[in-house]
């Protein structure tokens, strides 16, 4: 008869070897959270202190709290009149990103035609170019087209640099669904318009959210363009209220922090609630009917 095998026991030292590991973990998570956080939390304190303690100590504690630094900010007109116009071009730029590239993300994925890849190739050339190296060209073209001063001189740049990578992303979601799904939604009757608005888009639900929530970032934080574009300060959006605080002799750095502050509240809140679709819509996630 063979021998019984002999119980293998662990190491002795496994469970420091665990804990020295989760350890470490912890330890460069926390670094990384600190570096992610600390000047969120130094635009919050500097929010409470004068121009004078933020030279002297920008990132101690404030002797004494101005939060009328803030007050006067969130119970101003001018900060909610941002804050609108921010809204109108956040809109703007989502939905008119997303319905345009889904729409193009149907025609690469699910048609038929010569030359289709060399063309989408092409149109992905988009993703080298950023808004900010060619602001002399989009400012020219927005001039000839009569959209100075306009909410969507703003968008159209940002929907033009905006799509190709949505589409990107889309196309993948679209190429991933079977075929016998489209031919049985033509046999039943469903036209190529009815088979994308029914099928296509109700299972590409996290590549959709993905670039909601990107595009809406991207065009939150825009800067230079709305200051490129826009001339009348009452169409002016939240990036460009920090502009308010500068005068002829002399910054109040106290309330830009606290002004930034605010600016950063949506945002932060928004990707917090949605990083999820984030996640699943970059990484493919399900499909699900």
């Amino acid at each position: 008869m063979a021998e019984a095998l002999a119980p293998i026991t662990s190491s002795p030292r496994a469970p420091y070897r665990r804990w020295l590991s989760r350890g470490f973990q912890y330890l460069v998570l926390t670094a990384l959270a600190f570096i992610v956080l600390g000047p969120i939390l130094t635009a919050v304190l500097g929010g409470l202190k004068t121009t004078g303690e933020l030279f002297a100590e920008p990132f101690g504690l404030p002797t004494i709290p101005r939060w009328e630094n803030y007050t006067d900010i969130i119970t101003g007109e001018l900060f909610w009149r941002q804050l609108l116009n921010s809204a109108i071009i956040v809109t703007g730029t989502v939905s008119l990103t997303l319905m345009t590239s889904a729409l193009l993300a149907f025609v690469f994925s699910r048609l038929v035609f010569t030359g289709r890849e060399l063309l989408f190739n092409f149109f992905t050339l988009g993703l080298l170019f950023p808004v900010t190296i060619a602001f002399l060209p989009v400012f020219i073209q927005v001039r000839q087209i009569g959209l100075i001063d306009s909410y969507f001189g703003v968008i159209l740049p940002l929907v033009a640099f905006g799509i190709p990578g949505s589409t990107l992303i889309l196309r993948g979601f679209f190429r991933a669904i079977p075929s016998e799904l489209e031919d049985a939604a033509y046999i039943d009757g469903c036209s190529t318009l009815g088979f994308f608005w029914y099928v296509l888009l109700p299972l590409a639900r996290p590549a959709l959210g993905a670039i909601v929530v990107l595009q809406t970032i991207v065009s939150w934080n825009e800067y230079f363009l709305p200051l490129l574009i826009l001339t009348d300060d009452s169409k002016w959006p939240l990036t460009l209220g920090i502009m308010q605080f500068q005068g002829q002799y002399g910054t109040d750095w106290g309330r830009v922090m606290a002004f930034v502050s605010l600016l950063l509240v949506p945002a932060v809140l928004f990707y917090i609630l949605t990083q999820k679709y984030i996640v699943t819509g970059l990484t493919g996630g399900e499909l699900k009917g």
